[in-house]
């Protein structure tokens, strides 16, 4: 969106919000960068330029503005819509992978060379991975700054900086401020060092009854819980498990985290972020199913519907096979009983939650009869899981959808509602759609749609690219207890 010259100004003339994180205003008068609803005076167009990422308008010698935080703003939706190399490159990037495994890394895990990642991203973005991950590292070093009282060192070394010396300059020349600058101007509170409490932004309008509601009623006791308005669950990140309470506010998404390592806390926020599908365009996606007359009162009652996605795309895989042609009450059940038996342990500073859900390394061994299920569906679940372990189908943040879909549905007792709701819920993809799933048919023979899976998919050509939250809505006008915000204890 960035080269739609006259689209930008009008956005940011506007201070439009809707397209915070779509681009940046970078302003040449002042040389810094804000986000398009920055509430100062908007500069002059012919001082404006503008860029597809903060990443690139800080290698272009801008820093972040005081005011707006740009650094701070929604993600761009794209990385979540599209499944081009770009795409998976930048989800791959925000779960920390370059931290963690360096460029060659991330070439790898997408299967292209260095070179041709680095050309893909400069091409689009201004900015190569290392640039963009260094943009990721300073927001994370700002977050620690203003929100701990960590000494700098471990302020530079939890948010991935090789030296203290790299630190402080990216600190100083993204922010205009010096590190001590910054933890002046944010007076932080002492709380425990690995505890911190953070703001999730979104772009308006959010409706979170269904959000939460589905999280919080197909929840795995022990995994996952609902406490003081709060939707509470365990997480595995590279450096160990960690506890997340996320609770909905007006404008944000609170979450307090609670992490073993806090060189994990900007992967940690990306995976919230994804789990609440919080970088979506709700404007983009309601506009488009508005236009269906059965749909456009449902938008209108309750616009903003998001996606209820996953912290852990392979414990996501796992739960659907447990979910199959089963109730709510059941498909908790079946995955409450692998959690107490395969299982990590955790500590959770506030009781409720005990085990991280088991990987598929740990359930490559289970035992079969042990499983109070039919026999097929036995066989489908220790297929699926020695294809997740053995790397054969890869549901990360990079994977590509549509060969994920092919080795899926070549695996034993996985149909397309299965491998559906995988895509929809783990892979992410905003067009996923579930004809035969029972709430679906149901809601549609409420609402007067086809019933059959060949005529509601061929009427439902008129969502696309947003059918997964088509899905959204027609679950959310049935009564089901997946549709309501939860009540506290």
């Amino acid at each position: 969106m960035h080269t739609e010259t006259e689209r930008c100004v009008r956005a940011v003339q506007s201070k439009d919000a809707r397209f915070d994180g779509w681009f940046y205003t970078a302003v040449l008068t002042t040389g810094i960068y804000c986000r398009p609803s920055c509430p100062v005076v908007p500069p002059k167009v012919e001082n404006m330029r503008f860029h597809p990422s903060a990443a690139s308008a800080q290698q272009a010698g801008f820093r972040a503005c005081k005011r707006c935080r740009p650094d701070a703003s929604p993600g761009s939706p794209q990385w979540n819509e599209r499944a081009d190399l770009v795409a998976r490159t930048m989800r791959l990037i925000a779960d920390g992978v370059v931290d963690t495994d360096g460029v060659p890394g991330l070439a790898a895990r997408l299967g292209y060379s260095v070179r041709q990642v680095e050309r893909q991203l400069r091409a689009e973005l201004g900015a190569g991975p290392l640039a963009i991950a260094r943009a990721q590292r300073a927001q994370t070093a700002r977050l620690l700054i203003e929100t701990t009282t960590l000494p700098m060192g471990e302020v530079a070394l939890a948010a991935g900086f090789a030296s203290i010396r790299s630190f402080n300059d990216t600190v100083r020349s993204v922010f205009a401020l010096t590190p001590t600058e910054l933890r002046a101007k944010a007076k932080p509170v002492n709380t425990p060092a690995t505890t911190l409490s953070v703001r999730l932004p979104f772009r308006a309008p959010l409706t979170p009854d269904n959000l939460f509601g589905h999280l919080v009623a197909t929840g795995v006791p022990g995994v996952e819980e609902w406490r003081d308005g709060a939707y509470r669950r365990t997480l595995r990140l590279p450096h160990g498990p960690a506890v997340v309470a996320l609770s909905p506010h007006p404008d944000h998404i609170a979450a307090r985290l609670a992490l073993s390592d806090l060189r994990d806390l900007s992967t940690a926020i990306s995976r919230c972020r994804r789990l609440l599908d919080l970088d979506a365009d709700p404007v983009a996606v309601d506009d488009q199913l508005a236009t269906d007359p059965v749909l456009a009162p449902l938008v209108a009652k309750s616009p903003g519907r998001r996606v209820p996605r996953t912290a852990d795309p392979e414990e996501l895989a796992v739960r659907a096979v447990l979910g199959q042609q089963v109730s709510t009450a059941a498909a908790r059940t079946h995955a409450a009983r692998l959690v107490l038996e395969h299982g990590e342990p955790i500590t959770d500073p506030e009781g409720g939650l005990t085990h991280l859900f088991p990987d598929p390394a740990a359930l490559v061994d289970l035992d079969p009869d042990r499983l109070a299920m039919p026999a097929t569906r036995k066989r489908t679940l220790t297929t699926v899981v020695r294809a997740l372990a053995d790397g054969e189908v890869d549901l990360g943040a990079g994977a590509d959808w549509a060969s994920t879909r092919e080795r899926l549905l070549a695996l034993p007792g996985v149909g397309p509602w299965t491998v559906e709701t995988i895509a929809m819920r783990a892979l992410g993809d905003p067009d996923a759609f579930l004809p035969t799933d029972l709430g679906i048919k149901a809601a549609a023979a409420a609402l007067g749609l086809p019933t059959g899976a060949s005529a509601l998919t061929a009427h439902a050509q008129q969502w696309r690219p947003w059918r997964a939250y088509a899905v959204q809505y027609l679950w959310a006008a049935m009564d089901h207890a997946v549709n309501r915000m939860p009540v506290s204890p």
